[in-house]
């Protein structure tokens, strides 16, 4: 989920959250595929964080695989 902040002057009700009243400089989440129709509304919302796209979740990289302690040496 997207983060957006409403910046207007006075609490409004967003239907696509649920009927939800906002508040002025309140965050609140939104669809990541519903974020662009938020932030192109520059006087009443911005952007606090942005949607991660598919490509970015893939490029994060996995974790390091966990290798064993090396085998204790033989005694000859």
């Amino acid at each position: 989920m997207a983060r957006v902040r409403y910046i207007g002057p006075e609490p409004v009700t967003v239907p696509e959250l649920n009927g939800r009243t906002v508040e002025p400089d309140e965050v609140v989440e939104v669809p990541d595929d519903r974020f662009d129709g938020y932030v192109c509304q520059p006087a009443t919302w911005e952007a606090v964080e942005e949607p991660r796209g598919q490509d970015e979740a893939l490029a994060v990289p996995p974790a390091p695989l966990k290798k064993s302690a090396a085998r204790p040496q033989r005694e000859g």
